[in-house]
């Protein structure tokens, strides 16, 4: 009896376990171009799940997570201006009772930087929060290490 029971019970976690698989509806990809010998553009993309949006990093406080970058400092780089993003959609969100700012389908963000090297690796991580028209995942935060040659 005891096997049987064993037996259905490690059956039971199996199945369950393959219906809580962990949902990932963005993935990211990084790309740097060098602009002159002394300036590089990074492309951050998000690509985005069908039915799913991130947010702007321009969001109003008391709603969404916005989206978020943040550099590790480096004596090989450093930042010209603020992170850039396309115009975003607007649009009323009754969850959050506000307007917001998001993207669909795919977003490339670009930030600019200055070397002071003629190689080098910029990292840092990027914060932000999905959602789609019936729930929002927990923020999550993503690693990144670009090289720049």
């Amino acid at each position: 009896m005891k096997k049987i029971t064993m037996a259905l019970s490690l059956v039971l976690f199996t199945v369950l376990g393959a219906f809580a698989q962990i949902e990932k509806p963005v993935t990211w990809s990084y790309a740097a171009k060098k602009v002159s010998s002394t300036e590089a553009v990074l492309y951050i993309k998000a690509t985005i799940d069908d039915k799913w949006h991130i947010y702007s990093q321009n969001m109003q406080d008391g709603g969404p997570i916005k989206t978020s970058f943040t550099f590790s400092p480096s004596k090989d780089f450093s930042l010209i201006g603020k992170t850039i993003e396309p115009k975003a959609i607007k649009k009323y969100e009754s969850t959050f009772k506000m307007n917001v700012s998001y993207f669909e389908n795919a977003v490339v963000f670009q930030q600019k930087v200055k070397l002071n090297k003629a190689a080098t690796t910029v990292k840092g991580k990027v914060e932000f929060m999905v959602c789609n028209d019936k729930q929002c995942l927990p923020p999550d935060e993503v690693e990144f290490s670009i090289p720049v040659k």
